[in-house]
């Protein structure tokens, strides 16, 4: 298949010099949004004690171990902002991302040890289902680094119980296992309890020399058996019990590997734990990439960082994503489908690292005359027709049946409403999207560029597409939410508005809550409010984006469930007609 993939024809055009010098405003803009999330970034990194208070322990922070296991400019961190009961300590106190290992990807997550020994908090088990649907998603190994004190107790009701709670990670690593994705795990420090689980629960376990793991610790068995209530005679056994189990405590390496023999292995160093992942990562099973790859990787003829002024941060400012796309893929060369077809909307092939890639991404613009053709008003991009529905739903499709990963870019104000839009069929269609889209086996990633708004955010491979959805991203020029805020307040205050005008009274007092609602709004659907809460899996800088999109397919072409031989293909061939 060498004519269709190693030259495909050339999109996008080098900025000119008038374009460049009227988007310097937007790049300062941008890039003053990014430093603000770096700042938030920094604070999850030095939450806790100074890494100097670690070190003199003896001990590697997390993010040393993470530095000194990963390969060298492979790590892209994931929900590094994320802290959706708010936590105090501003974190989960679980740092996870994708990465290489010895050549190989893996999800890798670790508990901070900074922060309360690496205790569970609130929203930790809902970021590890995360890590470990990741996982599961891309077929890769999840790395765990554990060094878990147990349960935050004063806050145990708002984690340890229920559906997604603390106790589902350990069911989603047996699931893994049964799936046959292994579960490695280098194990630090005290870790009790639900620290316990987190270690036995992987599949091999490498175990630092000064480590712990038992059902309950130190605290738990010295506090057994108690009268009902406390007085001194209690104090005074439990002071002499805490003495005992802090000098020697329950699952200590003499338990675990010299008689039970759930270490694997240990190491005198904490860098020896490392070593050991990283041989086993050497051992296990993974396709060359050259098995693929449909052409030699080669960087886009266009400078990445033309994304910077070629997207607008203005909400309301149209631009071409076309140019945008050829900053990102290999050679800037693509294969469009259908290109004269539902133009709001770009539905094509690419290569990124040299594997074949299949992108979906709304243009924006006036959309030209006569279209949609079911309706006498004008069609502009960011908003979902007929025509892109349907030539949406036959492109995921063809990707389905021929195993291509799809990287979608959304940027949408949602689908046509109307009567017209009804008689289009636009509300079975958007639910066929979902329905093709749910059909395939084919992992996917998103990038909300800019606007994920309605239903559309669902149908363009939003993140409740479970099954599919590795990841979201979102930029320092991303905003979710049902509807603009000016529009969720006129359909909340309209008919208010119209019953107080016939009544006589004044309009202010429901203006100012119509203001406070837009307000609500634009404060819950910026940046740092989506990656908090989840909406996104990460923020990341536009210098990035192909980065993460060459993280995505490497690691889904890592173990596929399923392959196409190239020469089977049939998408590329309906494409060239």
């Amino acid at each position: 298949m060498r004519p269709y993939f190693e030259k495909m024809p050339g999109f996008g055009s080098e900025l000119k010099k008038g374009q460049i010098k009227r988007t310097e405003k937007n790049l300062e803009e941008i890039k003053a949004q990014e430093a603000l999330i770096a700042q938030e970034v920094e604070k999850v990194k030095n939450a806790g004690f100074p890494t100097e208070k670690i070190n003199a322990r003896g001990e590697m922070t997390v993010w040393q171990r993470l530095e000194y296991l990963v390969d060298p400019g492979t790590w892209c961190p994931l929900h590094t902002l994320y802290n959706p009961a708010d936590n105090i300590e501003g974190t989960t106190n679980v740092i996870d991302g994708l990465g290489k290992i010895s050549g190989r990807w893996a999800v890798i997550i670790g508990f901070d040890n900074k922060v309360m020994a690496g205790a569970w908090l609130p929203g930790q088990s809902e970021n590890i289902l995360r890590a470990t649907d990741l996982s599961k998603r891309l077929n890769i190994p999840l790395v765990w680094l554990v060094n878990c004190s147990g349960a935050k107790l004063p806050d145990q009701e708002k984690f340890y119980a229920n559906r997604r709670g603390a106790g589902t990670p350990f069911f989603r690593h047996a699931e893994l296992a049964q799936l046959g994705i292994p579960v490695l795990a280098g194990i630090y420090g005290t870790n009790p309890a639900g620290g316990g689980y987190q270690s036995i629960s992987p599949a091999v376990l490498f175990a630092h020399k000064n480590c712990n793991i038992a059902v309950g610790g130190a605290g738990i068995v010295s506090g057994m058996a108690p009268k009902g209530h406390f007085d001194l005679e209690t104090a005074e056994t439990i002071i002499e019990k805490a003495k005992h189990f802090k000098a020697v405590p329950p699952g200590r390496v003499e338990i675990h590997y010299d008689q039970t023999g759930f270490f694997r292995y240990v190491f005198e160093e904490e860098k020896g734990v490392l070593d050991g992942l990283k041989d086993y990562m050497a051992k296990i099973p993974a396709y060359d990439p050259v098995f693929h790859r449909v052409a030699e990787p080669a960087p886009p003829k266009y400078p990445v960082e033309d994304i910077y002024r070629l997207l607008p941060i203005e909400q309301k400012t149209v631009y071409d994503f076309d140019e945008i796309l050829s900053r990102l893929t290999d050679n800037s060369e693509h294969m469009e489908f259908r290109p004269g077809y539902g133009p709001e909307v770009y539905t094509g092939l690419v290569k990124v690292d040299g594997f074949l890639a299949a992108c979906i991404g709304n243009r924006q613009g006036y959309l030209g005359k006569n279209y949609p053709e079911y309706a006498d008003y004008p069609g502009f991009g960011g908003k979902l027709y007929r025509q892109g529905l349907i030539k949406m739903n036959e492109f995921i499709t063809l990707c389905g049946r021929d195993k291509i990963p799809i990287i979608w870019f959304q940027d949408t104000t949602g689908i046509d409403v109307g009567d017209e839009a009804e008689k289009a069929e636009l509300l079975g269609l958007g639910q066929s999207q979902i329905y093709s889209i749910q059909q395939t086996d084919i992992p996917m990633m998103l990038i909300v560029l800019r606007k994920g708004s309605a239903a559309a955010h669902y149908v363009l491979g939003g993140p409740t597409a479970n099954r599919h959805n590795a990841f979201t991203l979102g930029t320092a020029a991303t905003e979710i939410y049902v509807m603009h805020g000016e529009t969720a307040a006129v359909a909340t205050y309209s008919r208010r508005l119209v019953k107080e005008k016939e009544a006589g009274k004044p309009l202010e007092p429901i203006i100012d809550k119509m203001n406070e609602l837009a307000q609500d709004y634009r404060d819950k659907s910026k940046p740092l409010f989506c990656a908090k809460t989840g909406m996104v899996d990460e923020i990341i800088p536009m210098n990035e984006i192909r980065k993460y999109m060459e993280a995505f397919t490497g690691a889904a072409y890592q173990n596929p469930r399923a392959i196409c031989p190239h020469h089977q293909m049939i998408l590329p061939r309906i494409i060239k007609g």
